[in-house]
């Protein structure tokens, strides 16, 4: 069995700072809650996880790392590793068998940064397919670059269509930055905790997929303003007239939008206005 040295191909950069785990573990607010672990790598996260949680699912893709883990925390009881890529697992099929892990309720977990979007989006859904089941919280290390357009607020540079997509489906919170100095290897970029909260949408958009639809359109050149990311799409008259109508600027870039305004602009052009590009 090899050492344990970081991998590139899995982008393996494992955290070390005491201060940053306590920040995490406090976020995550763990009282008899079953937890899902992504990428548990040196098992540094997973030893604080175990005292404060019913269960831990960690899931692992590296298989060197899996024998190191399953030799290190084997002997707990409320410990299931499972190996193999978390995108491509269905969760619910592997704990099938193993009744006390299934359902886990919250995600801790320090994730790849070259594959966060897929694993926000496998855990949150979409704004068209929300999560079948949503976690009650995802507390996530992440690029910073990420977290900002996670948490951003309306006419912020940060502000973007991932921003709106998550924004639909979870509140978003910064726990904390994170230095490079923090981790092994230390990465070349910035990094920070954000936690998600998975929530239903007190207005929703009466058709999400059309919804969806619209951010992509409207956000396709964020330098341009929304009227004219749209104009191609939708009858150019009509949207002013119904920017106005909401009591939005029609010369407003799309990341001037709230997610409210989004909902407002989506629930008040018909699907047909809008020409899937």
């Amino acid at each position: 069995m090899r050492s344990t040295i970081p991998r590139k191909q899995f982008a393996q950069h494992w955290l070390k700072s005491e201060k940053v785990l306590d920040r995490i573990i406090k976020a995550a607010n763990l009282s008899g809650d079953r937890v899902l672990e992504i990428g548990p790598g040196t098992g540094i996260l997973t030893k604080r996880l175990l005292p404060a949680a019913e269960s831990v699912v960690a899931v692992e893709i590296d298989r060197d790392l899996c024998l190191k883990l399953a030799k290190q925390f084997g002997a707990s009881d409320n410990f299931l590793l499972l190996q193999g890529d978390f995108l491509e697992m269905d969760l619910d099929a592997q704990l099938a068998a193993f009744g006390k892990f299934q359902n886990p309720n919250k995600v801790v977990a320090n994730i790849p940064y070259n594959i966060t979007g897929p694993i926000l989006q496998k855990l949150l859904g979409t704004i068209s397919v929300p999560a079948a089941k949503p976690f009650d919280s995802i507390v996530l290390l992440v690029q910073k670059e990420v977290a900002e357009r996670l948490y951003a607020k309306p006419s912020s540079r940060a502000f973007g269509a991932l921003s709106v997509r998550v924004q639909y489906l979870a509140e978003c919170e910064l726990i904390c930055d994170v230095q490079a100095k923090d981790f092994f290897p230390p990465p070349k970029v910035a990094s920070a905790v954000v936690r998600l909260r998975p929530r239903l949408i007190e207005t929703p958009a009466v058709n999400p997929r059309h919804l969806e639809n619209l951010v992509k359109l409207g956000f396709s050149s964020k330098r341009k303003m929304l009227r004219n990311n749209l104009k191609g799409a939708v009858d150019l008259d009509k949207l002013v007239q119904l920017l106005e109508e909401l009591q939005i600027n029609p010369q407003s870039r799309a990341e001037d939008l709230s997610v409210a305004a989004w909902i407002a602009v989506s629930n008040n052009l018909w699907p047909e206005d809008i020409v899937e590009q």
